[in-house]
């Protein structure tokens, strides 16, 4: 079982996953100064990050979270299973390690995948 799969695509297991949960709410206090909150939805953000990948583990890592919104299947630590939704992709930063031969290696790729 994979640990994490973008559009059936299997990811290499990253060197650092952290899956946050994030409630959306809305909030505010009544007039005896209580507060209500309102739970909207609970969301997952996945920070990956991998601390080296080849040129092709790269190129396929980038491919897999390059459309807008894509399928991410997942280990849960809530649930203690899978989980799939539906995420889109910040910011993705990639350090060089060095350029041998024609070839560059790859570090400190980062990226969070945040669920819709």
């Amino acid at each position: 079982m994979a640990l994490i799969t973008v559009n059936g695509v299997v990811l290499p297991t990253p060197s650092d996953y952290s899956v946050g949960v994030m409630d959306l709410s809305k909030a505010e206090r009544n007039a005896n100064g209580t507060m209500i909150i309102e739970r909207i939805a609970t969301k997952r953000k996945l920070e990956i990050s991998y601390s080296y990948l080849s040129k092709s583990e790269t190129s396929k890592v980038l491919n897999a979270v390059s459309s807008v919104f894509f399928t991410v299947s997942y280990i849960d630590p809530q649930t203690g299973g899978n989980r799939t939704g539906t995420f889109y992709c910040g910011d993705r930063n990639v350090g060089m390690i060095d350029f041998k031969n024609g070839t560059p290696r790859y570090k400190d790729v980062k990226f969070d995948l945040i669920e819709r």
